[in-house]
């Protein structure tokens, strides 16, 4: 029986991990990746032991996330480590946790569950986006900062918002020339967010002021960039060949292309808050769904925390210290410490949640998610696993009461990623589709195994 089970090692995992630690909890960190670090710190150890001339591009912050991997050295850490169950809370046993490793399944028990599984880009579903060569900006970051590697030919990057202008900054610190940059921002983005920059630069002035260059740098990074472009379509027999868009004339274009990557903004990754049946709420401003949390990461489910941008998208800082609260806060449900040492230890930590929070506005207004995916035209695929179009969903829409009827009749959902990539969108198409709020639609029920596993792996449980 472990005290604490961390599901996910980024900022959130790693610094609640370092916590627990301090505080004498028997904690596990469990992480589906070869190496810690998360999405925004991936495969930090190596790269910053093996590759650090690519740090002159992945730059200074990203080198942060080796410090929090070394402060969490302490706990027991199992990467490639996939969860794919967690039981229900009982008295005696906590919650049982299921993962699979190199091949077989393992379990324990604990009696708290914190997860920190992040963040996902928002599926993009545009024309042509299953086409070969059409990819997510996500994506290439990963395999950027996994190995090094970037694509070759012409290179478009396509979408809004932070990430995005990201990786083009760093493509171009790289060397890695980019075609063009199709940027589908909607005009008057600074005056929508004026009203929260005076209270985004209270809260964080640093990651403001180093967004001003990388606003600076992005402009620079590739050799077109198109502004409020609208009507991404991405054209090619067998690969993709040729991305088409409207520009903010109005004026339809083309550019030849090789490698498309779209960029809509990320989203909580919803999978095991769901599969603990954890009380959600649409959230308006960033067009997703998002678990229900108390100040200091509770969820509804007894016993199960989350903390990172699985509980809401706030960024690395914020889910740093988000971690260092739940982990504070489960050392308190177990009687480690008293409700007084918690609230004096994460007082901090809670003041600078409160500046993400107000800088998190300023973004939302600055890059407001698209609101016409629940609009995809007809012919577009929505559940790429089964090869769901629009037009399939909007043909029973008015006989399915919500996405898990709607599951029955299309299979949108049935396949290997278990909804998580067509989730979202059935949620806008059916919501657009029947008039009504995506809160009031709802989002599938998420039932074990939360990932694919094999009967091998399930017979490795009676060992």
């Amino acid at each position: 029986m472990r005290d604490l089970v961390i599901i996910g090692a980024g900022p959130a995992g790693l610094s609640a991990a370092a916590t627990a630690h301090a505080l004498g909890l028997d904690a596990l960190i469990l992480d589906e990746q070869p190496t810690a670090g998360g999405q925004i710190y991936r495969n930090v150890e190596r790269v910053t032991e093996q590759r650090t001339a690519d740090l002159s591009y992945l730059g200074r912050d990203y080198a942060h996330g080796r410090t929090l991997a070394r402060a969490a050295s302490a706990v027991e850490r199992r990467q490639g480590a996939t969860v794919w169950h967690i039981g229900p809370m009982t008295k005696a046993e906590g919650r049982q946790v299921v993962w699979s490793e190199a091949g077989r399944a393992q379990k324990v028990h604990a009696r708290a569950v914190l997860l920190a599984t992040g963040a996902m880009e928002r599926p993009v579903p545009i024309p042509g986006w299953t086409l070969p060569g059409v990819t997510t900006v996500g994506a290439l970051q990963t395999v950027l900062k996994q190995s090094g590697i970037y694509p070759t030919g012409r290179v478009v990057l396509a979408g809004s918002g932070p990430l995005l202008m990201l990786l083009a900054t760093q493509y171009a610190a790289a060397g890695v020339p980019i075609e063009a940059i199709l940027d589908t921002t909607p005009p008057g983005g600074l005056n929508r967010a004026m009203p929260w920059l005076p209270l985004a630069m209270v809260g964080a002035r640093r990651t403001m002021l180093k967004g001003r260059r990388l606003r600076a740098a992005y402009g620079r990074a590739a050799r077109q960039v198109w502004h409020g472009v609208t009507g991404l379509r991405a054209d090619g027999e067998g690969a993709l060949r040729v991305v088409r868009f409207t520009d903010a004339g109005g004026i339809a274009r083309e550019i030849a292309a090789d490698t498309l990557a779209l960029h809509e903004g990320v989203i909580p990754n919803p999978q095991l808050p769901r599969l603990v049946e954890a009380d959600h709420a649409w959230d308006p401003r960033q067009r997703c769904f998002r678990p229900v949390l108390d100040a200091y990461g509770s969820s509804s489910a007894a016993g199960v925390y989350v903390a990172g941008d699985g509980g809401g998208i706030l960024g690395a800082d914020a889910a740093e210290a988000s971690g260092r609260v739940a982990a504070a806060t489960v050392a308190l449900a177990l009687g480690r410490i008293a409700e007084a040492e918690r609230d004096l230890r994460v007082a901090p930590d809670l003041d600078r949640l409160t500046g993400q929070r107000w800088l998190r506005r300023f973004l939302d207004a600055m890059f407001p998610p698209p609101d016409w995916i629940g609009r995809v035209a007809g012919e577009t695929v929505v559940c790429r696993c089964e090869e769901v179009r629009a037009a399939d969903l909007r043909k029973v829409a008015s006989h399915a009461q919500g996405p898990n009827q709607l599951k029955a009749y299309t299979r949108a959902g049935m396949g290997p990623c278990q909804g998580r990539m067509c989730g979202h969108t059935v949620t806008e198409v059916l919501a657009t589709a029947k008039a009504m709020a995506p809160a009031d639609v709802g989002y599938y029920h998420v039932r074990p195994p939360a990932k694919p596993v094999t009967v091998e792996e399930l017979a490795a449980l009676a060992d």
